[in-house]
C-alpha cells in the first residue's frame, strides 16, 4: 500500500518503499531507530526488501515476547535463533535454482522476471514488463563492475510512462545559455570534448579588489587587460581542437559567440555529477585551467547531438569509449510520481545487478518464506528443550511475509496460509500467493528473487530482533 507523508516544509512524498517512509519518519523511540537502521542497510546493501527486513524484526520481536515474559534469558533465545537463521540461509542455497550464465537468452528472461518482480508492488506494476526490459537493458550495457553510478536517472515531466527511453551514452538536460547559443551547430561526429572547471566570463571584481588609476590610459590597459585575458582562454581551448566545451562553471555571451563563430558548442553551469560521468564515459580529465589543454586531457565519443524531449532540450553524448554507461530518461505526469517512478527503477536496478553477480535465484511471493518455515518447524521437532519451541516461534515469524501479502491484496490470510502450508507439506516448495486469482500458485515461473540478497532480511531481522532482545532494559 502506497503512503502520503508531509514533512514538515509541507513537501509531499507519495511511496510504498520501505526504507524512504522510514527516511522520513520522525521516529523517537532508540529500538525503533534499530529498525530503520536495519532497512536502510538493507537498502545500501540490495536495494529491496526493506519492507521485508523490518516485518521479520518485528515478528521475531512478537514471537519471543512470551519467552522473555516469562523469564527465559535472552541468551538462550539469541542462540536458538542464531541456528535458526543459518539454517535458514543453508537451506536457501540448497534449494536455490541455478542458471548457466553461458545460456545469454536464459538469463536475460531470469534478469527479466527479478526486474518485474522488484516492480510488481509499485506504483508502476502495470507497466512493469515495459520498465523491466529497460532496466535489464540498462545494467547489460554496463561493464564488468556494474558501477550503480554509471546509469543515469533523468526526469522530464509531461507525456505517457511508455514514452520513457534509455539511452546509451550520457544525457543531461541543457543548461542555461546566452545570446549566441543558438548559432552553435547541435551534432557532431568523433568530436573532442573539453571538461572544464573554468569560468568563461568578464565578471565584476567587487570584493578583495583594489585598482588606483591616473590616467584615462591606465584605466583602458586594465580593461585591455581583462579582456586579453578571456580570448587567451578562449583561443587556447579552440586550438586544443575540441568541438564541445563544458564547464562546471558560468560560460557568458562572449565566449558563447566566440565558439559559435568557429562552429563549436558550449555548456556552462553542467552538474558536477553530469560532468564527471560524461569524464569517466569519454575519457579526458576535468580541467581547472586552460594553460595544459592537449589531446590527452580531451575526451571523445562518436556522437554529440542535442534533442528536444518534451518540452525541454537535452544534450547525448552516445558512443562513449572509456566506460560503458546509458541514461534513462523518465516521462511522466506529477513530481512525486515521477520521483517514486525513480525510486522503484533504483530497486530494480539493484536486483538486477545482484541477478547477474550471482547465478541462482528463488521464488518469491512468500514461497521460499513458507518453504523455511515448514523446514524448521520439521527440524524443531527432531531436538528437545527450549531449543524446540524457539525454532518453531522463529518458523512461525516467517509467515509474517505472506500473511502480509495477503492483507495488501485484501484477501482472507488465514485460508491462504493453510493452503500453502498443505501444499508444501506435500513437497510443492515454490507455492506462494497468486495475487491475480486470490489463490495460491506455482511461483518459480513468474516471481525470482536472488539468492545473494535474499538471507539478507532474515540476517538483518534476526539482528536487528536480538539486539533488542538482549537490552536489559530501555529508556
Amino acid at each position: 500500500m502506497d503512503k502520503l507523508l508531509v514533512d514538515g516544509r509541507g513537501k509531499a512524498t507519495i511511496s510504498n518503499d520501505g526504507a524512504t517512509i522510514l527516511k522520513l519518519l520522525d521516529v523517537v523511540h532508540p529500538a525503533a531507530k534499530t529498525l530503520v537502521d536495519i532497512a536502510k542497510s538493507q537498502d545500501a546493501e540490495v536495494g529491496d526488501g526493506t519492507t521485508s527486513v523490518t516485518l521479520l524484526a518485528a515478528e521475531f520481536l512478537k514471537q519471543v515476547k512470551p519467552y522473555v515474559e516469562e523469564g527465559l534469558h535472552p541468551q538462550i533465545i539469541i542462540r536458538a535463533f542464531r541456528t535458526a537463521t543459518q539454517l535458514a540461509v543453508n537451506k536457501i542455497k540448497e534449494i536455490a535454482v541455478t542458471v548457466k550464465k553461458e545460456d545469454k537468452v536464459e538469463q536475460r528472461k531470469l534478469l527479466e522476471k527479478c526486474a518485474m518482480t522488484a516492480l510488481s508492488s509499485k506504483l508502476i506494476s502495470q507497466q512493469k514488463a515495459f520498465f523491466a526490459k529497460m532496466v535489464v537493458d540498462a545494467v547489460i550495457m554496463l561493464d564488468d563492475l556494474l558501477q550503480l553510478k554509471m546509469i543515469g536517472i533523468k526526469k522530464v515531466q509531461g507525456g505517457a510512462l511508455e514514452e520513457s527511453q534509455l539511452v546509451a551514452g550520457v544525457a543531461f538536460k541543457k543548461t542555461f545559455s546566452y545570446a549566441g547559443f543558438e548559432m552553435q551547430p547541435k551534432k557532431y561526429h568523433n568530436p573532442k570534448i573539453a571538461l572544464l572547471n573554468v569560468e568563461l566570463e568578464l565578471k565584476a571584481e567587487k570584493d578583495n579588489a583594489e585598482i588606483r588609476v591616473h590616467t584615462v590610459e591606465d584605466y583602458q590597459a586594465i580593461v585591455d587587460a581583462e579582456w586579453n585575458i578571456l580570448y587567451d582562454k578562449l583561443e587556447r581551448i579552440h586550438h586544443s581542437g575540441a568541438k564541445v566545451v563544458l564547464s562546471k562553471l558560468p560560460i557568458g555571451d562572449v565566449a558563447t559567440q566566440y565558439f559559435a563563430d568557429r562552429d563549436m558548442f558550449c555548456a556552462g553551469r553542467v552538474p558536477e555529477e553530469d560532468l564527471k560521468r560524461t569524464m569517466m564515459a569519454c575519457g579526458g580529465s576535468i580541467q581547472t585551467s586552460v594553460n595544459a589543454l592537449s589531446a590527452d586531457v580531451l575526451g571523445r565519443c562518436q556522437v554529440f547531438e542535442e534533442t528536444q524531449i518534451g518540452g525541454e532540450r537535452y544534450n547525448f553524448f552516445t558512443g562513449c569509449p572509456k566506460a560503458k554507461t546509458c541514461t534513462i530518461i523518465l516521462r511522466g505526469g506529477a513530481e512525486q510520481f515521477m520521483e517514486e517512478t525513480e525510486r522503484s527503477l533504483h530497486d530494480a536496478i539493484m536486483i538486477v545487478r545482484r541477478a547477474i553477480k550471482n547465478d541462482s535465484v528463488v521464488a518469491g511471493g512468500g514461497a521460499i518464506e513458507m518453504e523455511l518455515s515448514k523446514y524448521l518447524r520439521d527440524y524443531s521437532r527432531t531436538i528437545p528443550g527450549k531449543q524446540q519451541l524457539l525454532i518453531g516461534a522463529y518458523a512461525k515469524a516467517l509467515e509474517i511475509i505472506p500473511r502480509q501479502l495477503c492483507d495488501n491484496a485484501g484477501f482472507d490470510a488465514t485460508n491462504i496460509l493453510n493452503k500453502l502450508r498443505a501444499r508444501h507439506a506435500q513437497g510443492g516448495m515454490w507455492y506462494g500467493v497468486d495475487i491475480n486469482n486470490e489463490d495460491i500458485a506455482d511461483n518459480s515461473e513468474v516471481v525470482a528473487v536472488p539468492t545473494e540478497g535474499h538471507p539478507t532480511p532474515h540476517t538483518s531481522g534476526w539482528q536487528a530482533g536480538c539486539r533488542v532482545c538482549s537490552l536489559s532494559r530501555l529508556g
